[in-house]
């Protein structure tokens, strides 16, 4: 029987650390709501860590490699993080964290929260702050007229209103 394949004298119990997954190269703001769900993450997967690493099965070692992946990536970001507060002395401008409503070509109205790139989730209308949608909101004003670059065409949408994250 051929022994080409097979692995001799390497297998001492040791786990595989997964590479790292790759972090944006943009300044990771977040908004209050966001901190807080990068602080329960991390709690979330140290928890998850420590109960496997009493677990002995092939499972749990694999599962745990990816455990401590996610956590130094969820770790990192919370390191990097740049809380950023409730807007101070509004100057008409959207800005991060704020919920736009805005209207389009075809009269439909809808609403954006722009807010960091771990928060962000489209179909609830959290956009990230470096998406191209965000990049055309961003210092915009009430009635002003915005362009949307999509790889679908570009969109020219109206700013109707600006409310903080909370809807202040």
């Amino acid at each position: 029987m051929s022994r080409a394949f097979v692995k001799e004298g390497d297998d001492d119990g040791r786990i595989e650390q997964l590479p790292d997954r790759p972090q944006s190269p943009h300044t990771n703001y977040v908004t209050p709501n966001g901190l807080k769900s990068l602080q329960a993450r991390v709690t979330e997967l140290s928890v998850r860590r420590a109960d496997l690493l009493q677990q002995q099965s092939l499972q749990s070692c694999q599962e745990l490699s990816v455990v401590e992946r996610d956590l130094r990536y969820y770790e990192e970001r919370l390191q990097r993080a740049v809380p950023v507060g409730a807007r101070g002395a509004a100057d008409g401008r959207v800005r991060f964290g704020d919920t736009v409503k805005v209207r389009d070509g075809a009269g439909r109205e809808r609403r954006f929260s722009i807010v960091g790139e771990d928060e962000a989730d489209a179909p609830q209308g959290r956009i990230s702050w470096v998406s191209p949608l965000a990049t055309a909101l961003l210092q915009a004003e009430s009635g002003d007229l915005v362009t949307w670059h999509r790889p679908a065409g570009d969109e020219e949408l109206e700013i109707l209103g600006i409310a903080g994250v909370d809807g202040e």
